[in-house]
């Protein structure tokens, strides 16, 4: 049984960072794009970042360029999302997400493109 576990999350003060965590079990995804993606209260869900399998390739959603960033450690089978200069507009529910596919790279910023998914692990960014 495949399963994604979170954690990380907490109340940061603007401007402060977190490092979220997302631990996989049950297969490998070595060789498939993991990502982050995101939900505040009353918003849909919005696509964070994404890495290829071997991490030569990311990609971030517009609201986090250049403050967040998302890395790979392949032989723990773990995604991190690496998170400063945090705002309050940054406050959500942050989900890891994994495709079940082998090397595919496409449209990785869709929930569409994920198979499997964590329970989400709240940041809260007030002061």
């Amino acid at each position: 049984q495949v399963q994604l576990v979170e954690s990380g999350g907490g109340l940061v003060q603007p401007g402060g960072s977190l490092r979220l965590s997302c631990a996989a079990s049950g297969r490998t995804f070595s060789n498939s794009v993991m990502g982050w993606f995101r939900r505040a209260p009353g918003k849909e869900r919005e696509f964070v970042a994404a890495i290829s399998w071997g991490g030569a390739s990311t990609t971030y959603g517009n609201s986090v360029k250049g403050r967040f960033t998302i890395s790979r450690d392949n032989p723990k089978n773990t995604v991190y999302l690496e998170m400063n200069s945090l705002k309050p507009e940054d406050s959500a529910v942050y989900y890891c997400a994994a495709d079940k596919r082998t090397k595919a790279w496409g449209n990785v910023g869709s929930p569409l493109w994920y198979d499997y998914w964590g329970q989400g692990t709240q940041v809260t960014v007030s002061s």
